[in-house]
C-alpha cells in the first residue's frame, strides 16, 4: 500500500511543472542522506521515503498560502550586478532599507532558509521525530531552489526574452534525461557550516551570476534550430504533452558544459550540511529510538489541505509552467 501511494503521488506531481522538477527535488533529498555521519544516517535512512515524498510540499503550499511564493526565489537582478552589494544580507537591515513588502515582492529565499534552519535546530533539541522529518524535507526544497540560476532572476521563465519554458527546461527536463545516467554523485561528506546564512547567500549569488548564461545559451541555440526541431510531443502518464526534443535538449545540455550537474551536486551537499549543522547546533542529540515518527491530527490535516489547494491549481507567486 505504501509503495502504491508513493507511485500515485509521483503520477500526480509529474502532471504539473515543479521547480527543479519532481525528479530533481526527490533525488537531492535522497542523495543528501548518504552524506551524513552515521548518527544521522541511522535516523534519516529509515525515513527516506518520507523525505523523498515530501520534498515538494513547499511547492504544494504555493497553492494554499499566499506568502509561500516569495520563499522560493530572489530576483537578484533587481539589486544591481554580482555581488549585489546594494542588498543587505541580514533581514533586519534589508527591511530597514527596502521595506518588507518590497522584499517579499522580489523574493526572500536565503532568509527563509535561515529561518527553516533555526526551526530544524529547535526540532532536534526537542527530539521531535515528526517535526525533524517535516522540516528536513522542506528545507531541502528551499536550499535546492536557491541553487537554480533562474530562481535568482526576474526573467524566471524567459518571459521577458521570448524564452518561455526555459525554467522547466533547465531544471527539470535536463536532469530527468541525464542525471541518472551521466551525473557524478560521489560528493564530499556534509560539513558543519559556521555561517549558514552566509553560505546560502554565496550559493544564490552564484545562481544570480549564472542566470544570464542560462538565458543566453538557449537564445543562441534558437538561431540554429528551427521550432519544429526544438519541440516534440511525448506520452506521459497517459497524456500527450509538448516537450523539448531530446536532440535540442542534448545540444543545450552540452553547451551548458556541466552546469546543471554542478548545481545539483552543490544542492545535495548543501542540504546535507544544513541538516548536519542543525543537529550539531542542537547539541548532537541521540536520535536512537526516534525512527517511528508520530504524526498529529494537525499534521495530517495540513497535508490534506495542501492536497486540496494544489488540485485546485491556483498558484501564488511565480509559476514554473513550461509553455
Amino acid at each position: 500500500m505504501k509503495r502504491l501511494l508513493l507511485s500515485l503521488l509521483c503520477l500526480l506531481l509529474c502532471s504539473k511543472a515543479w521547480c527543479w522538477g519532481f525528479f530533481g527535488h526527490e533525488r537531492i533529498n535522497e542523495l543528501a542522506i548518504f552524506l551524513l555521519p552515521p548518527e544521522l544516517i541511522a535516523f534519516f535512512k529509515p525515513n527516506k521515503d518520507y523525505l523523498v515524498a515530501h520534498a515538494t510540499d513547499p511547492d504544494k503550499r504555493r497553492y494554499a498560502v499566499a506568502p509561500e511564493g516569495a520563499r522560493h526565489y530572489l530576483d537578484l537582478d533587481r539589486y544591481g550586478t554580482y555581488r549585489y552589494d546594494s542588498l543587505p544580507r541580514t533581514w533586519s537591515a534589508a527591511v530597514a532599507k527596502f521595506g518588507e513588502d518590497s522584499l517579499n515582492k522580489h523574493g526572500i529565499v536565503p532568509w527563509w532558509v535561515d529561518i527553516m534552519k533555526r526551526r530544524l535546530t529547535a526540532a532536534f533539541e526537542k527530539k521531535n521525530a515528526a517535526l525533524i522529518l517535516k522540516l528536513s524535507a522542506e528545507i531541502g526544497h528551499y536550499i535546492a531552489d536557491a541553487h537554480v540560476p533562474l530562481h535568482a532572476s526576474s526573467n524566471h521563465n524567459g518571459q521577458l526574452t521570448n524564452q518561455k519554458g526555459i525554467h522547466g527546461f533547465w531544471e527539470s527536463r535536463l536532469p530527468e534525461l541525464w542525471a541518472n545516467t551521466s551525473y557524478d554523485f560521489f560528493i564530499d561528506k556534509a560539513q558543519y557550516l559556521n555561517d549558514p546564512l552566509g553560505f546560502i547567500w554565496k550559493r544564490i549569488e552564484e545562481s544570480g551570476l549564472a542566470a544570464d548564461t542560462v538565458l543566453k545559451y538557449e537564445k543562441e541555440l534558437q538561431l540554429l534550430y528551427p521550432e519544429q526541431q526544438r519541440y516534440a510531443f511525448e506520452e506521459r502518464n497517459g497524456k500527450t504533452i509538448k516537450q523539448y526534443s531530446t536532440g535540442y535538449s542534448l545540444a543545450y545540455h552540452t553547451k551548458l558544459n556541466g552546469m546543471v550537474e554542478r548545481r545539483m551536486r552543490a544542492s545535495i551537499f548543501a542540504v546535507a550540511s544544513f541538516w548536519y549543522t542543525a543537529w550539531v547546533d542542537a547539541g548532537q542529540p541521540n536520535l536512537k529510538g526516534l525512527n517511528r515518527a508520530e504524526w498529529t491530527v494537525e499534521d495530517q490535516k495540513e497535508l490534506e489541505e495542501l492536497e486540496k489547494a494544489w488540485k485546485k491549481g491556483t498558484i501564488f507567486g511565480k509559476d514554473c509552467e513550461e509553455f
